[in-house]
């Protein structure tokens, strides 16, 4: 048996209204799994003691949609709109990973920095090339986090160097990526149609057929941008709108995540809920390419599985602390300016979202309770100075607002030290 107890300042969620602490808490791992959050130090375990005294203990953060190839120009062109900027800047990014060197170079600072957060499991996007997305999953299997990566698929709608020639030959690619990544232990690969305007009609029933046949998890875009939506009105009018597409082409299911989701009707949010699908809320980003905001607390009250996502590099920040304070300040500016029937989210919630809202699309992930997969992070948070004494949520509030004052000095996912924290 392989095992120790973390102790620290521990808090977690097990639902998305109450955050859970104990100070001076106990967390133990067995064998990947958490024990619980004890009081005391369980001796009945007898299991090795790692000292955290005085430290945020939190559970591993859950980034649902980020794109690795655009990491290097974050920051860059965020006064345009979304497909302007598409474009203009990541297009042209994404066209030099067929590039190996400058793929394996790039993807291990993005991997680098990444593991020096407070995330500890990712959904990710690659890009068309196989061999440069077979080395990020290899930067991901040895940093010890976990994560879905996901060759895109496009076969129309993009440059040329980006362009795959076919339908059938995005899947055999796609397949060849699978077959190559059978070997990792920590990451798995995740069928990734970049979104409707880039997908034929022939390319995405092969990718949900894939999907079914393989159980395999898929990922891609959904309603983020008002030009966006109307495009696919155009290149799908078969459909009843930019959801009735996914699913009717079979890509949307209980294995499947849409990033951003800002523009749903009633029949769109209908059909997520139907299908089990994850809605990654991806709020900083939505705001720098003007996109809109999306109704989040009236998806989490409908019943929908919500988590966030950073989606850089149309957001800047990787970390699922800043993603929680955007997710809350986005929601009052929606409900203060545009939609007074749908309230702000609370702090409460974003970090159920940020942790186990987001992780149980990995399962059992994101919480100290007894069962899950032991996802922990040591926050530091000794720089955030206090002339009165403040409690664990208080410290867990100013980690998420002043979260580049505060590091994530060790990590684990699924019981295992990352490597870099």
């Amino acid at each position: 048996m392989d095992g120790f107890v973390l102790k620290g300042d521990i808090c977690w969620s097990e639902s998305p209204n109450e955050i859970k602490a104990v100070a001076d808490g106990y967390a133990a791992c067995l064998d990947g799994a958490c024990l619980g959050v004890f009081q005391s130090y369980p001796e009945s375990l007898a299991l090795p003691l790692v000292d955290m005294s005085g430290k945020l203990v939190i559970p591993g953060m859950v980034d649902l949609h980020v794109h690795a190839p655009q990491y290097p120009f974050r920051g860059l062109g965020l006064d345009l709109e979304l497909l302007e900027w598409l474009g203009e800047h990541t297009f042209a990014e994404e066209g030099k990973y067929g590039d190996l060197e400058y793929a394996s170079r790039a993807y291990k600072i993005f991997v680098d920095d990444l593991a020096k957060g407070p995330n500890t499991r990712a959904c990710v996007f690659a890009t068309v090339h196989e061999a440069s997305t077979l080395a990020l999953m290899d930067a991901f299997e040895k940093s010890g986090m976990v994560a879905y990566v996901g060759k895109v698929n496009m076969d129309r709608n993009c440059p040329g160097n980006l362009l795959e020639e076919s339908a059938e030959a995005s899947l055999e690619a796609t397949k060849r990526v699978i077959e190559g990544s059978s070997g990792y232990s920590r990451v798995k690969p995740m069928l990734t149609p970049r979104f409707v305007p880039t997908c034929s009609d022939e390319l995405l029933r092969g990718l949900g057929e894939l999907s079914e046949r393989l159980g395999l998890a898929l990922q891609s875009h959904l309603s983020e941008n008002k030009s966006e939506i109307e495009w696919v009105k155009r290149l799908c009018p078969w459909s009843e709108s930019y959801t009735d597409a996914y699913w009717k082409l079979g890509c949307l299911n209980s294995r499947t995540v849409m990033a951003h989701c800002v523009w749903c009707t009633d029949f769109e949010m209908d059909l997520i809920s139907k299908s089990g699908a994850f809605v990654a809320h991806c709020p900083q980003s939505n705001i720098n390419l003007s996109s809109g905001v999306a109704p989040i607390t009236q998806y989490m009250e409908a019943g929908l599985n919500v988590g966030l996502g950073s989606d850089v590099a149309g957001g800047c920040h990787t970390s699922m602390l800043r993603a929680m304070t955007d997710a809350v300040q986005a929601s009052k500016l929606r409900w203060r300016l545009f939609d007074q029937s749908v309230r702000p989210l609370r702090l409460e919630e974003a970090f159920y979202l940020a942790t186990k809202g987001g992780g149980r699309f990995f399962g059992k992930v994101g919480s100290f309770e007894p069962g899950y997969e032991f996802d922990a992070v040591v926050l530091d948070d000794s720089e955030v100075k206090s002339p009165f004494p403040m409690n664990i949520l208080d410290r867990l509030a100013r980690a998420a607002y002043f979260c580049d004052s505060v590091s994530a000095i060790c990590k684990w996912a699924r019981g295992k030290r990352v490597a870099g924290a």
